[in-house]
């Protein structure tokens, strides 16, 4: 998966840098253009002006610590803004990598940009047709989605619209299109209306579904009658990312 904490090594000698010279000048702007005046190198003419010598020596005016002030404020969002990127991106790319190992997506060269690649929702099939193999394929992973709203939804390709439908249901993309969703007064049965297992795969299709009646007392079953599994992934929030950061976890 790509790993947008390799950019952190960068991102922290960037923002250290930063701190360095924003602090001390919003302390004291002085501080800072006294010691910059330390390492001047061209001697100041004898003929200098009292003016062009406390320029010299670094004495600045009152103008001049307001924009010096205002630069290092400028500079402190800066590194708030480029340790928040990299923190989302991040975020993004471990929420859509989660959702789809969740769904029995399995590690291949997809994984290097989850969020495009790795888990989508199905561009063909949507539950709805006739069943016609006498032996269809189980289907285990459901997770509900109305009023629940899960984030990593938001960062995929073709992504269901919450208010539209009650839940995904996640397989993979070679079987997508034969996923078929038979709801009934006691249950809902989920099936993959093929006679032969459906091949490991490297992404997660998820298929929305909108059910005719709430869900209710009524199980979700696959071939057998047997249960299917109800996930919650997730992406992290923004205070378990950045205690993750924090803590090294």
């Amino acid at each position: 998966m790509r790993n947008y904490w390799s950019l952190l090594p960068a991102v922290i000698v960037a923002v250290v840098l930063i701190l360095v010279y924003a602090i001390p000048t919003l302390i004291n702007p002085q501080w800072t253009s006294s010691i910059m005046a330390l390492f001047r190198t061209a001697p100041i003419p004898a003929d200098a002006t009292p003016e062009e010598a406390r320029r010299a020596a670094g004495v600045l005016g009152p103008q001049q610590l307001r924009s010096r002030r205002m630069l290092a404020i400028a500079l402190v969002v800066g590194a708030l803004i480029l340790v928040g990127f990299n923190i989302s991106f991040n975020r993004e790319a471990v929420g859509c990598y989660k959702a789809a190992k969740a769904f029995g997506a399995t590690d291949g060269p997809d994984m290097k940009d989850p969020c495009v690649d790795m888990v989508f929702g199905t561009f063909l099939g949507d539950g709805k047709g006739p069943s016609s193999e006498k032996n269809p394929q189980p289907v285990q992973y459901y997770q509900l989605i109305k009023g629940k709203k899960p984030h990593y939804l938001k960062w995929i390709q073709n992504a269901p619209k919450y208010d539209e439908y009650d839940m995904v249901i996640g397989t993979g993309l070679s079987c997508a299109g034969d996923l078929r969703v038979d709801e009934q007064d006691d249950k809902v049965l989920v099936f993959v209306d093929v006679d032969t297992p459906c091949p490991p795969d490297s992404n997660a299709s998820l298929t929305p579904f909108k059910l005719k009646k709430p869900l209710g007392d009524r199980k979700m079953v696959t071939v057998g009658d047997k249960p299917m599994t109800e996930i919650n992934p997730d992406m992290d929030s923004w205070f378990t990312v950045l205690k993750k950061l924090a803590t090294g976890g």
